[in-house]
């Protein structure tokens, strides 16, 4: 497969001009502000080409002489007053491959920056406020590992040898200064497989949860729970098993159907947890395959205890989202897996898949939180044991100089991450035909965030307008750009529901 090869200088310059216009700026987070003062929306352009990457424009003014009547062409309508589901955040997995490379092979010097930047605000900071931690070892680590091993042929139901030792030379120093950076990170954690000794198979790879280890898998989780909060990372949300409907062979994974979650969580994982905070997300797996969560909340008992369906992309579109949300309202949606790499066609592709389909259409289907795959990889798309060895992380490590690549997925969550703070929720927009959208409305200051993808050959200039204002904004062709901008004054908006 082709291999994307390193960004031309010209891309280079073009994103050292970016970031020197976003730290003389100053804080994201007063950027609602100073458009305000000018009665404009400030934007920001990534195109495919790589020739623009988040190029911060010339702010556009507000054209309140035709606001009050729709203009001919292209419209995005906003209506502040139908709100939709709050937002948690964006980011990626923290996974063994990915802590390894951070805490080991950066200075401390190029460890603190990179970090700033990923889960920082200020300046050129992605402020990622949501990542996703693996509960013993899955395909980017370097050895298979549980929390609890044992000899083949001994179990240890009792969890007597339960330790999160394998974390403390690399996971937990990394979330720790991850949290450092952004103490609002949430945190959620997926295990790959339980011990083996609670197995079918007797082994890390493929088989079923054994009967009788419900209980003490139960208390597994529990334990890591506790062990993470001692730790000063207290876990938001737990899934029981990533991909329940995959057996992989050469990496941990276990097969979980539908009635051995709705039996796991309803009498043994729902009242272990209950009353600890940490919420369960169900499924954890592809769009494909809407009917499996479905099946699982169709048992009462295990419903009481599910807070979110969780998913991923590898498989259906993201429509089925809102499907499985419309039949069970008080369930939220997060999108907690998706990976890039050398399979997908081309940089400007790629772009717009991780911008369009799962950060704008993610979100327009209900998901609270979008989390890409690795945070960062090396040179070599590793390391890694098995599964996949074309993956790609937001950031490329070299592993011998420190030198850190900014790769597709970067860009799409800059152009969503630093401007939508936890708590922003959704507001209403209109579809317009051939060009996707979002809008939030950040909960502390009103301010609006429009985020844009047009994949077409050719740009796109739309009328937006937000009650009695409206802007010209105009999308070069295969490009995805921001519009920020205060919120009028005087419009609270009230929740919308389903």
């Amino acid at each position: 497969m082709k291999r994307i090869l390193p960004r031309p200088a010209l891309a280079q310059l073009a994103h050292g001009a970016a970031m020197l216009c976003l730290a003389m700026a100053g804080a994201v987070h007063g950027a609602a502000d100073a458009a305000n003062a000018a009665d404009a929306a400030q934007v920001w352009v990534t195109t495919g080409d790589q020739k623009q990457l988040m190029a911060h424009g010339s702010d556009v003014a507000f054209d309140k002489s035709t606001a009050s009547a729709r203009p001919a062409g292209a419209n995005i309508d906003i209506v502040e007053a139908r709100r939709y589901q709050a937002i948690v955040g964006f980011g990626a997995a923290l996974t063994d491959a990915s802590a390894m490379l951070i805490q080991d092979k950066l200075s401390p010097a190029q460890r603190a920056a990179l970090l700033r930047e990923l889960f920082g605000r200020q300046g050129e900071g992605l402020g990622l406020s949501f990542t996703r931690l693996t509960i013993g070892a899955s395909d980017f680590s370097t050895v298979d590992y549980s929390f609890d091993d044992v000899p083949a042929g001994q179990s240890d139901p009792q969890l007597a040898h339960f330790s999160i030792a394998p974390n403390r030379a690399d996971v937990l120093p990394v979330v720790k200064a991850a949290r450092a950076v952004n103490p609002a990170l949430a945190v959620m954690a997926s295990p790959w497989s339980a011990p083996a000794w609670m197995k079918t198979t007797g082994s890390l790879v493929k088989g079923h949860l054994k009967p009788d280890a419900y209980g003490p898998f139960a208390q597994y989780l529990l334990r890591y729970v506790q062990a993470y909060k001692a730790e000063g990372v207290p876990i938001f949300a737990l899934t029981l098993q990533n991909e329940p409907n995959f057996e992989p062979d050469n990496y941990p994974g276990m097969r979980v159907d539908p009635d051995e979650r709705a039996a796991f969580i309803g009498t043994y994982l729902g009242p272990a947890l209950e009353g600890s905070g940490v919420k369960i997300f169900d499924w954890d797996h592809n769009w494909d395959h809407p009917e499996m969560p479905l099946q699982t909340l169709a048992d009462p008992k295990a419903a009481r205890y599910i807070d979110a369906v969780a998913w991923h992309c590898y498989g259906g579109k993201p429509d089925v989202q809102s499907r499985v949300h419309d039949a069970d309202p008080g369930k939220d949606v997060y999108l907690t897996e998706c990976s890039g790499g050398d399979w997908a066609p081309g940089w400007a592709k790629q772009l717009q898949f991780f911008t369009g389909t799962l950060l704008i259409d993610g979100t327009r289907n209900w998901a609270r939180g979008v989390l890409f795959w690795n945070l960062a990889l090396d040179e070599n798309k590793g390391p890694h044991l098995g599964g996949c060895g074309t993956c790609r992380g937001v950031v490329t490590i070299d592993s011998r100089s420190g030198q850190v690549t900014r790769n597709p997925e970067w860009y799409a969550l800059a152009h969503v991450s630093r401007f939508v703070r936890p708590g922003a929720q959704r507001i209403a927009s209109n579809d317009v035909d051939g060009v996707k959208n979002v809008v939030f409305r950040n909960a502390d200051d009103g301010s609006r965030v429009l985020v844009l993808a047009n994949p077409g050959p050719a740009a796109r200039n739309l009328r937006v307008r937000d009650g009695a204002r409206s802007f010209r904004a105009s999308v070069p062709a295969d490009a995805v750009a921001t519009y920020v901008w205060a919120g009028a004054p005087g419009s609270p908006g009230a929740p919308h529901s389903p």
